[in-house]
């Protein structure tokens, strides 16, 4: 298999920590989004929206979208499996990580954020309002989501596709300023989370293509 994507990508790093958590060998081609590379030819006939990830199989299929390539992973590689075992308690992890990929972390991409400061010239602050209003708000209730569920992670007492999601998205609110104080279950399972092998191994800071001191 090989992945493409780009160190800092959230979307990157939690297929990363999926294929981390699997054990699963692939080989990594870096798409640095700051140089446009997404936007290159050759990338989009893999990933015509010029996003990444993308997952190319060894039958030679391009997977997209980071949810889909981990619902890919699972499927063909169901053991150590990143779901829960009872039903219930799947849909609850897919409806965590749902709720932190598709209603957090869209609003910190690259491009909205660009977007936001080069088109709509927002400020600092009203950045940091932006920022706490829309992926603030959705974190806010995956705490709730979280909350409701006993367990060492968020699903339960072993990682699933939740935690996948969860990792790179507090990284962000921390990296970009969002308040966090109101989220201790989110904030007392990501620190769990990261001390683990898998989870280290995905940090974007241990990626070959990472720019250190960034």
């Amino acid at each position: 298999m090989k992945l493409f994507g780009y160190w800092r990508s959230s979307a990157t790093y939690r297929v990363r920590i999926a294929l981390a958590l699997k054990g699963l060998d692939y080989d990594y081609q870096p798409v640095n989004l700051l140089k446009g590379e997404q936007s290159d030819a050759a990338y989009l006939k893999k990933n015509p929206a010029a996003l990444v990830p993308a997952l190319e199989t060894d039958d030679g299929a391009v997977i997209t979208q980071s949810l889909a390539i981990m619902g890919y992973l699972e499927d063909a590689f169901p053991h150590p499996s990143i779901l829960p075992e009872e039903l219930g308690a799947r849909g609850h992890a897919r409806a965590v990580a749902a709720t932190l990929a598709c209603e957090a972390q869209p609003f910190m991409n690259l491009r909205i954020q660009k977007y936001l400061k080069d088109t709509l010239k927002l400020d600092a602050d009203a950045m940091s309002a932006w920022l706490n209003r829309w992926p603030g708000g959705a974190m806010a209730a995956a705490e709730k989501m979280v909350a409701a569920h006993g367990g060492a992670f968020c699903v339960g007492d072993a990682p699933t596709i939740a935690d996948c999601c969860l990792v790179p998205q507090v990284y962000g609110a921390k990296r970009f300023g969002v308040d966090m104080s109101a989220m201790p279950r989110l904030t007392e399972i990501y620190e769990r989370c990261v001390k683990l092998p898998a989870f280290e191994k995905a940090h974007p800071d241990n990626q070959p293509d990472a720019v250190k001191g960034n």
